[in-house]
């Protein structure tokens, strides 16, 4: 059935409740000099707000071609919804995570609904603007939408200008109209303490700051990071060329309101991790031994070396020393709390926690603190670059790491903002970066972060070797594929190592850690049935193959009460689906009246409205029940 034919019968349909435009309504009652034949008079509203009428210079601000069409396609209804990818799902009984395949218009409008201020975290990295004419997102700027989105009084040369602008090689105009509603829609999904990271390079850093002023609010600036993007050893001026080599890129920050930076601190040595791993594992060991710490020895170095006669003012005696010694017992450099104290283990002997002079494990490997000065973090990144890629993608395809941005920044990101129950969105999600840094942020603290991915179904050309990987693994050859594998890879390749630390010897089982959320729910988008009518003037409705519960699921995203993410209960087959005292109905026909009694008793019922019928059982309950669309 149409939503107008529930309407009209007396039901209540999620979505029209609303759609009312209060702040219209607001100025008609109020200022009704403001609506001049149904349009704004932008002089009489200067007037009433208070602000100078007469204009000598232009405003500030950032316009472009398209701009009204972009505002128009955030606003816009989408004709998409979901439908439960069991094939390439993983966990899909368990995890909280979400990757949604499709154009990220689409899902961030789908995603709005219960996701409005709940975002923490936004890492994306859009795709820039170069010469290629490649750009997969279609996005339609011409006069059929100029129609669908209601826009009016365009001339002819103003269809000109834009088609001219869309379909030129490096056309700013495009790619601000682009990106335009997706961060709209971004700002809208941000909670109020959330922070959106944005990667860019120069050809559109200018124009994306001045457009994020005006979507976030100039004030709501954070940080312009500069993040080399490649290493600098070896880089040579061309005598052929009239630009400097270009090893940096943008990181845009911007708050919703408010941000609070949790505070990190940056290590000098790649091996820091490490470190910081076994001097957090050891210490906890130290302060559960049972050992009377008065036993051991307890001076430094340095001392050491002045009680025998040794040179404490040379560091090359004083390395010499530690070289030579490596077998003695290791020295704490203070005498502050017991954490700092030193001890030894078959494998490793270990000074933990502050005032370190160094870590020695299994013979092989001595690291000094000079190593890990630690420095706090500005707006210049320097350690952070593609360089870092072979390491994080060890054990991954080659290709997964080409054109995608290092782990160890979005993880920076990550860990600047969130709490370790926060939701993190990317929907630029590419190779599935964004998913990796969550699921080993995880690993490495015990949180319990989600991360919600949009990949759009970009082909992938039949010379790259990713298409031949796709092929060969039976995926679809397209982007979104590559983006599930990476973390299908990445989970497993951590759930791995953590059930191997946790299965060495000695390890105490209150320090063994458990395995994250390694696992996600994928959703395919596909056209949501449209009503048609034929040459007979009969209204008929089309729906694609779907089962009961991707119905169901979208039912859910459209309601917007209860999280995505969970599995609903099912209380009939194939029809009547709940989480908590929410009831969701599907294939209606085939229940019952005592059925809608019991849901309508124990909680909220809403009804699927594509596969309803207004019949006799249904019309009984009109005004228990909530149609969906």
């Amino acid at each position: 059935m149409a939503e107008q034919d529930f309407i009209k019968a007396g039901f209540t349909v999620v979505g029209t409740e609303n759609n009312e435009n209060k702040l219209l309504r607001f100025l008609k009652e109020n200022y009704p000099n403001v609506i001049r034949d149904t349009e704004i008079n932008l002089e009489e509203l200067k007037t009433v707000l208070g602000l100078p009428i007469d204009e000598k210079v232009n405003g500030y601000g950032l316009n472009f071609v398209g701009r009204n069409f972009a505002r128009a396609k955030y606003a816009q209804k989408t004709e998409k919804e979901l439908r439960l990818n069991n094939t390439l799902s993983k966990n899909i009984d368990t995890t909280e995570n979400l990757v949604l395949k499709g154009d990220n218009l689409d899902s961030l409008k789908i995603l709005k609904n219960h996701y409005s201020g709940k975002i923490k975290c936004i890492y994306i990295d859009p795709p820039y603007n170069t010469t290629s004419d490649e750009f997969v997102y279609p996005d339609k700027f011409d006069k059929e939408e100029a129609e669908v989105l209601g826009l009016a009084n365009l001339s002819e040369s103003d269809f000109a200008r834009m088609d001219f602008s869309f379909k030129s090689k490096k056309s700013h105009n495009g790619w601000l109209a682009f990106i335009y509603p997706r961060l709209l829609l971004a700002r809208d999904l941000l909670s109020k303490d959330g922070v959106i990271f944005i990667s860019i390079d120069d050809n559109e850093q200018a124009n994306l700051k001045l457009l994020c002023d005006d979507v976030f609010g100039e004030e709501n600036f954070v940080n312009q990071i500069a993040v080399k993007s490649s290493e600098t050893s070896g880089v040579k001026m061309s005598h052929t060329k009239d630009k400097l080599p270009k090893i940096k890129e943008y990181l845009l920050v911007y708050s919703k309101n408010d941000v609070f930076f949790n505070a990190i601190k940056v290590s000098k040595t790649d091996d820091a991790e490490k470190f910081s791993n076994y001097a957090k594992y050891y210490s906890k060991i130290i302060t559960n031994k049972e050992e009377n710490p008065e036993n051991w020895n307890i001076i430094t170095v340095n001392e050491y070396m002045k009680d025998n006669g040794l040179n404490t003012n040379s560091d090359e005696d004083i390395l010499k020393f530690k070289l030579e010694n490596s077998d003695r017992i290791i020295y704490r450099t203070n005498n502050s709390a017991l954490s700092d104290l030193t001890f030894e283990t078959k494998t490793a002997k270990v000074i933990s926690a502050t005032g370190l002079e160094y870590i020695w494990w299994e013979g092989k490997q001595m690291l000094f603190l000079s190593d890990y000065t630690e420095e706090s973090l500005c707006d210049l990144w320097t350690d952070i670059s593609t360089i870092n890629l072979n390491k994080e993608m060890a054990g991954m395809p080659a290709f997964f790491k080409n054109g995608q941005k290092p782990l160890e920044l979005v993880k920076r990101c990550v860990s600047l903002i969130c709490n370790p129950n926060d939701t993190i969105l990317d929907f630029f999600a590419g190779s599935g970066t964004t998913g990796h840094a969550v699921m080993q942020l995880n690993a490495e603290d015990g949180g319990n972060r989600k991360f919600i991915l949009c990949q759009i179904d970009e082909p992938i050309k039949e010379d790259k070797p990713a298409y031949k990987f796709c092929i060969e693994n039976n995926l679809p050859p397209v982007i979104s594929s590559i983006t599930i594998e990476r973390i299908k890879r990445a989970g497993e390749k951590i759930a791995k190592e953590i059930e191997a630390e946790n299965s060495k010897t000695g390890m105490f089982e209150e320090h063994k850690k458990q395995v994250p959320d390694i696992g996600f729910k994928v959703f395919d988008s596909v056209e949501a049935p449209k009503l048609k009518v034929d040459d007979k003037g009969q209204i008929s409705f089309t729906e694609n193959e779907t089962d009961a519960l991707s119905r169901i699921y979208n039912m859910i995203f459209t309601v917007g009460l209860d999280e995505p993410t969970q599995v609903p209960e099912e209380v009939v087959k194939d029809s009547i689906y709940k989480i908590g005292n929410h009831y969701y109905i599907t294939n209606s026909e085939k229940i019952t009246s005592d059925d809608y009694t019991n849901a309508i008793k124990n909680g909220k019922v809403f009804i699927d409205g594509w596969t309803a019928s207004l019949n006799g059982t249904l019309q009984n309950y009109k005004e228990e029940v909530k149609i969906v669309f």
